[in-house]
């Protein structure tokens, strides 16, 4: 192992090698220093790894592509990476460019002496140090707090957290798929999504996720689910990710109108293809059939459904079912089909993860309370989340870049039958 490798790195940008040089002598002491000759070989050595670089140190003016833009282009790259400016020329506009929009940490002027630029680069990790335990800590409070509401959601509403947990397990193996930096928002996005359905009668949030017909009143009811759950998710701090991500899922609009689209966050569409992918499986059709019809459509981003379809098709391979005896059941398993007691009431809905609390829920219902076998995926086999994710292409282009195909089908109304 390199002995750079628990130094903290710093990704050095100017176009003169001689510049690039002095940096590195300058600060290889304390830092892993990489350079690049200009905007261009920088982005994509962020784009590649973008949570390698602690620090990012650029000069202002360089050929291709100004210091300004080039930082606001790295920003959105590498939001994390702490970004300074070490220049020799550069005009009030451009500075004022580079702040404001690049939001530098620092704006230091050439000669610049090694103890300021020592100085400087120190505070700059100090601050991505902290930038990074702040993440982190949001992300764990998030979790739990999220964790809470699920399975409150669970013991009041089983249908609607059953169809959540498989949507959840869809969308988020499609995010890995297509490698996006945000998969933890579409995962918490689709459990959410099921949010507003505690607001609905049981036996209306049956018929819904069972495709069955619904009454004009119902239609009503289950039409206002989206606006209550953004109710009840805006007054959580920090997950305006997430409401793009559902306000997106939400987009209905013909392929011609595409163009006229605002930019809709990747993460909503993956939740939109995962969302109407359970929606059509709900009615009895196979994974190949739904995946064909919703080809046909001609609303879906086309190389997020290619990858999808890699996604299911792995998925779906590695699976075996097995019926067992509510004596059996143990945590890990994934249940392939309603559990519902003797009368035929629902339990808990096909698509949940089986955990400890579950099961003791269940045992404490008593077998002669709990129609059995019990249908599950057999964990030994490969679980809903588990398999490769290996298939599909991106037939061109990156994921993040170019206007998303947006658009959606109506409203998953439906459990998946996975």
């Amino acid at each position: 192992m390199s002995a750079h490798a628990d130094r903290p790195r710093v990704l050095c940008v100017d176009d003169e090698p001689h510049v690039l040089e002095g940096l590195r002598d300058s600060l290889h002491r304390s830092f892993d220093v990489r350079t690049a000759t200009g905007a261009g070989p920088a982005l994509a050595m962020l784009r590649a790894q973008p949570e390698a670089f602690a620090v990012l140190i650029s000069d202002m003016r360089m050929p291709g592509k100004s210091g300004d833009a080039f930082l606001l282009d790295a920003r959105a790259v590498a939001p994390m990476t702490v970004r300074m400016v070490l220049t020799g020329h550069a005009d009030i506009d451009a500075a004022i460019r580079a702040v404001n929009h690049g939001q530098l940490f620092r704006f230091l002027t050439k000669p610049c002496s090694r103890e300021e630029l020592m100085r400087a680069c120190a505070a700059a990790l100090g601050q991505h140090r902290l930038m990074t335990a702040e993440r982190v800590l949001l992300e764990q409070t998030l979790r739990g707090s999220i964790d809470a509401l699920t399975q409150v959601l669970a013991l009041t509403n089983p249908a609607a957290f059953g169809r959540g947990a498989r949507i959840r397990a869809l969308a988020g193996a499609l995010a890995e798929a297509a490698e996006l930096r945000n998969r933890w928002e579409v995962e918490v996005a689709a459990m959410l999504a099921q949010l507003g359905a505690v607001t609905l009668p049981q036996a209306t949030v049956e018929r819904l996720y069972a495709g069955d017909e619904l009454s004009e009143e119902e239609q009503r009811m289950v039409a206002r689910v989206p606006d209550l759950t953004r109710a009840l998710l805006a007054r959580i701090p920090r997950l305006e990710g997430v409401l793009a991500i559902l306000d997106g899922a939400r987009v209905t609009c013909a392929p011609q109108d595409w163009a006229a689209l605002d930019r809709v966050p990747l993460g909503a569409l993956a939740l939109r293809i995962a969302t109407d992918f359970d929606q059509l499986q709900s009615h009895g059709v196979s994974e190949a059939v739904a995946l064909a019809t919703m080809s046909g459509r001609g609303i879906y981003d086309r190389r997020l459904l290619s990858l999808f379809a890699g996604v299911v098709g792995v998925n779906g391979a590695s699976l075996t079912v097995r019926e067992i005896p509510l004596r059996r059941l143990v945590s890990g398993m994934v249940l392939a089909d309603d559990v519902r007691n003797r009368g035929g009431s629902l339990l808990v809905a096909r698509g949940q993860p089986v955990t400890d609390q579950l099961i003791e829920r269940l045992v404490n219902l008593g077998s002669d309370a709990v129609r059995e076998p019990i249908t599950v995926f057999d964990p030994a086999a490969g679980s809903l989340e588990g398999g490769s994710l290996e298939g599909g292409s991106l037939e061109g282009g990156s994921l993040e870049d170019g206007l998303i195909e947006g658009g959606s089908t109506e409203s998953g109304r439906a459990e998946a039958r996975r």
